[in-house]
């Protein structure tokens, strides 16, 4: 199905303004990189430095994967294919995440992070491509939400990252190995499910629920573990409540009906 005249235009404008967020994530965060780990070592927390060179090398690698898929979406809009927004989507979703986790371990030692200009850049694009889809309002809030959990769900493995290397007792290293990677794999399952949703994809709920599992299998060893060790209420728990509020959510009679309306009136458009 052909996307509308006059959205192509909107949408090729946008996907060229997401090439261009590729190019300024890779310049910002290769900025920030070693004054960050500098930072770190610095206060004291080599862990943190070593997590940093991991973790901002594939921010940097995400946020220069999100402008080539941008351009695969530039070439869709240009020849008016209704696909060209939902790659859109998935780039502003990849970058957004980008721009955003950077600015966590710099905000840290009182450094101003500029890619909170990629995250907001994208978070527009992201609206713009919602916009451009024809997305309904609660399924817009419903993606919106689950952005959430995507964030929180990464931000799981990179604190099992720093855990592993700081924590002495065998048997919580373990338990943090165990979640570290199921959380990033976790994290780009709900891209998926983002993508799917907003473009009414029957395998939306199945999507969900895949990483609803992966995040709470993920998210719940490094989060139970972390206030097991220090008695008091762990950051890295968010992400696998809120994901499983977000399985139960989208399992609940209501949503649940409100997606497969939405599914079947794509399906039909």
């Amino acid at each position: 199905m052909k996307v509308l005249r006059d959205n192509q235009k909107i949408g090729a404008g946008l996907a060229v303004i997401g090439i261009l967020v590729g190019f300024l994530a890779m310049v910002l965060i290769a900025d920030i990189y070693i004054p960050v780990v500098e930072g770190k070592i610095a206060e004291g927390r080599p862990d943190e430095a070593i997590t940093v060179r991991i973790v901002y090398a594939l921010m940097g690698w995400i946020g220069m994967g999100g402008g080539a898929i941008w351009g695969v979406s530039l070439f869709g809009f240009l020849k008016e294919e209704d696909w060209a927004w939902r790659l859109g989507v998935c780039a502003a979703t990849l970058q957004i995440l980008s721009g955003f986790f950077p600015m966590i371990p710099a905000g840290s030692i009182n450094m101003f992070s500029p890619t909170l200009f990629v995250a907001l850049t994208a978070f527009v694009l992201w609206f713009g491509m919602m916009w451009i889809g024809g997305v309904k309002g609660k399924i817009v809030t419903l993606a919106f939400f689950t952005g959430m959990a995507y964030v929180m769900t990464f931000i799981d493995g990179v604190g099992s990252i720093s855990r592993y290397q700081t924590v002495k007792l065998p048997f919580t290293v373990g338990m943090y190995t165990m979640g570290q990677m199921v959380c990033w794999i976790a994290a780009a399952a709900w891209v998926v499910f983002i993508v799917y949703l907003v473009s009414g994809n029957p395998r939306t709920i199945p999507t969900g629920i895949l990483a609803a599992g992966l995040s709470i299998y993920g998210g719940l060893p490094v989060g139970i573990t972390d206030v097991a060790r220090l008695g008091r209420f762990s950051m890295f728990l968010p992400g696998p409540v809120l994901s499983a509020i977000i399985l139960v959510v989208i399992l609940l009679p209501g949503p649940n009906k409100m997606i497969t309306d939405w599914i079947a009136e794509k399906k039909a458009a």
